[in-house]
């Protein structure tokens, strides 16, 4: 299975894309949809609560979420949904399983240090290490489409639909991020000793290194063993380490609403 995301400015053109995304398609099951601007008790109001529990989903918010939400014309979308109050976001509406996974009970983007629930059962897929990016677009009052394709082929046609329908791509919006936070992360490390010319993208992976789901409001030392893992030697040297530092401030003070 191969995931495709991309990330639309308004809710109605995500909404549109699923609709082609069904149409190319992909069932309901593998398509879905996380929006800002829906409280828990919102969705609650609208949604009849089952007391259904699936790993990693928490609550399901019952069976016909599409019709009940008015997303997409009726799409059921796996017939899961999930709203959470997430720190520094704020209030998340998630459609489908994927969605209603990562900000369920603790899921990825609510700022789990593990999300296994994705990682090894609903979508092994997805790459923990771009959900920052999808809380970055949340943030800003964005909404994020997620789709499962069966395979490559089926990927490159969805990528296609969703470009088409005007998404930005993830990379495209990881490279946004960067360009907004380059400036201070540069003054804060030249202010150190530091040639950010000759360490930006050994620093870079650092910073991102710290939002990942697993090391997120972690210490360096802590996440030594799975940094090593997964950066290899990249890892020891000290723009690294002072990247990730700065990486793991950035988070905090996005959970507590401060200014980046």
């Amino acid at each position: 299975m191969k995931t495709v995301a991309g990330i639309f400015n308004s809710r109605a053109d995500a909404e549109r894309a699923l609709e082609n995304l069904r149409q190319l398609g992909l069932a309901d099951e593998r398509l879905n949809l996380l929006t800002p601007g829906e409280s828990p008790a919102e969705v609650d109001a609208e949604v009849p609560t089952t007391e259904t529990e699936q790993p990693g989903m928490g609550k399901a918010l019952g069976t016909a979420v599409g019709g009940a939400l008015g997303v997409a014309g009726g799409l059921h979308l796996g017939a899961a949904a999930a709203a959470a109050l997430i720190p520094g976001v704020g209030p998340v509406l998630a459609v489908g399983m994927i969605a209603a996974a990562l900000v369920g009970a603790g899921g990825a983007v609510a700022g789990s240090k593990v999300g296994e629930a994705v990682e090894e059962g609903i979508a092994p897929e997805l790459p923990h290490d771009e959900l920052y990016v999808y809380e970055d677009a949340l943030r800003q009052g964005r909404t994020v489409v997620i789709a499962a394709a069966d395979d490559e082929e089926q990927a490159g046609r969805a990528r296609t639909v969703l470009a088409a329908g005007g998404a930005e791509s993830i990379d495209a919006a990881r490279e946004s991020w960067w360009v907004g936070l380059r400036d201070d992360e540069e003054a804060a490390y030249a202010g150190q000793g530091g040639d950010f010319r000759a360490d930006e993208q050994t620093y870079r992976r650092g910073f991102e290194a710290a939002l990942h789901p697993r090391t997120r409001g972690t210490a360096y030392d802590e996440s030594a063993d799975y940094l090593r893992e997964c950066y290899g030697d990249a890892c020891e040297r000290a723009a690294f380490r002072r990247g990730y530092e700065r990486g793991q401030s950035h988070h905090e003070r996005l959970r507590g609403g401060g200014a980046s």
